[in-house]
């Protein structure tokens, strides 16, 4: 189980911030909450978009996380980036001139609207997945009592995807090695049937590791090692963070 780990591993940033040593639980629930306010604040109001970016860059400089390894992740938001710029060209009357070119205002706000929100969207999730270990951060959804299965698939889906890329990669060097040029769309048919091997191969792996797992006793969730009982300070050390952006969110209704 140890190549399962180096992917999950890559999302994290070991560090002794305060934001790192908070309860797993309470940061899941805390950014959940969080994006919910964020999506609940009107698109008009972009002042309070600006407060609750400058929230997430105060938790960035106490996590302490490097600036680059942030924007790098952040190539996950580029399909949503692009369909937010198409939007003012193909939207609906009335139109504004920006820069001699005439724009749906309807569509601006909705670009912006998705912008702004996907963008505060993906720096909360990146915050939380850069101060929280996966295998923490699974347990922190499973105390949340979210269902023990769901979190289960997950765990193995996290665990075994590097097991998969490279078995995958394995198949792909075996195939070229033997004159297949995947490049052409002649050579679909055996794409084909290398996905089909793979995961047929995925699947009989899962059921090897399944039986090995309960010969040893599994009950259907995996032994928390350390019993950790976050403490009152701590969750409301993680609810400042909710707080102020529904206080954000509400004061931009009412304004």
């Amino acid at each position: 189980m140890g190549a399962g780990h180096s992917h999950p591993a890559g999302l994290h940033h070991p560090g002794d911030s305060v934001v790192h040593r908070l309860p797993a639980d309470a940061k899941v629930l805390a950014t959940l909450v969080f994006v919910l306010a964020v999506v609940a604040t009107p698109r008009e109001a972009v002042w309070a978009f600006g407060l609750h970016l400058a929230i997430l860059v105060v938790l960035l400089v106490v996590a302490r996380l490097p600036a680059r390894a942030v924007v790098r992740r952040f190539h996950v938001e580029v399909p949503f980036l692009a369909f937010a710029v198409f939007l003012p060209i193909v939207g609906s009357d009335p139109r504004v001139d920006v820069l001699g070119v005439p724009l749906s205002e309807e569509g601006l706000w909705a670009g912006w609207n998705i912008a702004a929100k996907g963008t505060l969207g993906v720096l909360a999730a990146i915050l939380l997945s850069s101060s929280t270990p996966m295998a923490e951060l699974l347990r922190g959804v499973e105390r949340l009592r979210a269902p023990k299965v769901m979190v289960a698939i997950a765990g193995f889906t996290v665990r075994y995807l590097d097991v998969i890329v490279g078995e995958a990669g394995r198949m792909r060097i075996a195939r070229v090695s033997r004159g297949d040029d995947p490049r052409w769309i002649w050579q679909a048919r055996a794409t084909a049937a290398t996905a089909g091997t793979l995961f047929i191969r995925s699947y009989e792996r899962g059921e090897r590791v399944h039986l090995a797992m309960l010969s040893r006793g599994y009950d259907g969730a995996m032994p928390e090692v350390h019993h950790h009982h976050p403490s009152r300070g701590a969750w409301v050390i993680a609810a400042l963070v909710p707080v102020l952006g529904a206080s954000v969110a509400t004061a931009a209704h009412l304004l």
